[in-house]
């Protein structure tokens, strides 16, 4: 077992009592499943997300009727049926088909049956390229094992997650709540960035550019002289970066830039194209 598994598994204790309230959602009639606390998954436990700090990703996602969300390992399904109340499309993928089943009752008694759809599955293997947000309460081993498929969303897919961040890549924002949020009470929001690593052809010069997920820096080299880029960062597709004290402001979109640069009283449009 890994040591983020135990150190999950060693807070499970603390998460007992915020969970009975939370559980009766999920509570059904004698005979019937009903998920236990701590309880083993093929790739985690079965700790439930505060009903509040479900509230607080899909506020701090700005989920509407246009997002496609979707969970990976959604347990009782609560991140997806919370989605799917506010007007989403939603998709919980699951490895325990009691859960699986749970959920799709669940759904069917809140009434939202007809947005929020769950299936068996493997969340390493699941397909989730559609996703607009992904709503997650995953190990960071977990996170980390996903890192590479969450980098290659589409540019401004939204990710919120509980507690458990993904190395290298720091969230854009950070939230914790209080009141009676007693434990896994901090939401995590990522905007999925453009990439735009490598160099850059300008009518006057050369971008070259180093991305470390939003964050980027690098140099450019325009009449003979080469300044560094500084303050770079991506939001989705769009960009901000400062060359000495021009700033410089704009889109990135596959395989070319554009924008606008300000220095001092001068405005002016600006353009690159990728090096292949």
């Amino acid at each position: 077992m890994s040591l983020s598994r135990r150190v999950f598994r060693s807070l499970i204790v603390v998460s007992l009592a915020l969970s009975a309230a939370g559980a009766v959602q999920a509570q059904e009639p004698q005979g019937q499943f009903e998920p236990q606390v701590g309880q083993a998954g093929k790739d985690v436990v079965w700790v439930p997300t505060p009903a509040e700090l479900v509230d607080k990703m899909l506020d701090m996602a700005n989920v509407t009727p246009q997002d496609f969300v979707v969970d990976l390992g959604s347990g009782d399904g609560r991140n997806v049926i919370a989605a799917a109340k506010r007007g989403a499309r939603a998709l919980g993928v699951e490895y325990n088909p009691d859960m699986v089943e749970l959920s799709r009752r669940i759904a069917v008694k809140e009434g939202v049956a007809d947005r929020a759809q769950f299936v068996e599955g493997d969340m390493f293997e699941a397909e989730f390229s559609k996703a607009t947000v992904m709503a997650l309460f995953l190990l960071p081993d977990n996170m980390n094992r996903l890192r590479t498929k969450f980098f290659n969303l589409r540019p401004g897919t939204r990710i919120v997650a509980n507690t458990f961040g993904i190395e290298g890549w720091n969230p854009d924002l950070s939230e914790v709540i209080t009141g009676s949020c007693q434990s896994w009470c901090t939401a995590l929001f990522w905007v999925v960035p453009a990439k735009i690593d490598g160099t850059w052809r300008l009518p006057q010069g050369q971008l070259t550019v180093k991305q470390d997920y939003q964050m980027f820096s690098g140099t450019l080299t325009a009449g003979g002289r080469t300044a560094p880029i500084t303050n770079g960062r991506l939001r989705g597709e769009r960009l901000v970066f400062t060359v000495g004290d021009a700033e410089y402001t704009g889109t990135a979109n596959g395989e070319t830039m554009q924008g606008s640069v300000k220095a001092g009283e001068r405005n002016e449009q600006w353009s690159a194209t990728r090096v292949p």
